[in-house]
């Protein structure tokens, strides 16, 4: 019986670079992959890219209610989702099924949390779900590891707006991986 993983981790520790290398695997051994992304992710269009700058087509754009039902995966060896943290619950719970009747691998990248560090819908259902988690690592400017998400408006830190922007679709907001330590007094300094 195939496993439903969930790969994690802060911005930039490489989840989209991992995934293409992942699909990159399978076909140089003559298997199939279908790749998905939440309709939510925006940057890319219809490509998943990556900050190293390696790009993909994606094959299914899932809509935020859409069901994963209407997609025949016959003849599919893995499945890979990126930004899985975008997924409905429901999405989720369609996945782990696909994964347990189908024997089909399906590996899911996402963020684990948000920019004020709490768990998104998509990760707290993979979190509850998966039949292994890997936590991807990248590090803090400080050098420890990375495990919050800072989001920054004009070059200042905030923990203020909507749950989802996507970084790159406004110029004015980036999002920075910090550690615990660093990520802490940034919010004290906020609260002065």
């Amino acid at each position: 019986m195939s496993k439903l993983y969930f790969r994690y981790g802060a911005m930039n520790c490489g989840k989209s670079s991992s995934l293409m290398q992942v699909a990159h695997n399978y076909e140089e051994n003559n298997k199939k992959v279908v790749v998905i992304k939440s309709v939510i992710d925006t940057k890319g269009s219809n490509y998943l890219e990556s900050r190293t700058g390696l790009k993909r087509k994606v094959d299914i754009i899932l809509n935020i209610n859409e069901s994963l039902d209407t997609y025949n995966f016959n003849h599919t060896d893995c499945i890979l989702v990126d930004e899985a943290q975008f997924l409905s619950s429901n999405q989720v719970e369609q996945l782990w099924k696909i994964a347990k009747t189908s024997n089909i691998p399906v590996i899911c990248y996402g963020l684990k949390v948000d920019f004020q560090g709490y768990l998104f819908e998509g990760s707290k259902r993979l979190l509850e779900l998966a039949d292994e988690l890997e936590e991807l690592v990248t590090i803090c400017k400080c050098g420890k590891k990375a495990k919050f998400n800072a989001r920054y408006v004009n070059n200042i830190f905030t923990l203020d707006g909507e749950e989802i922007v996507i970084d790159g679709s406004n110029k004015n907001i980036k999002y920075i991986p910090m550690c615990g330590s660093c990520y802490l007094k940034m919010i004290k300094k906020c609260q002065k």
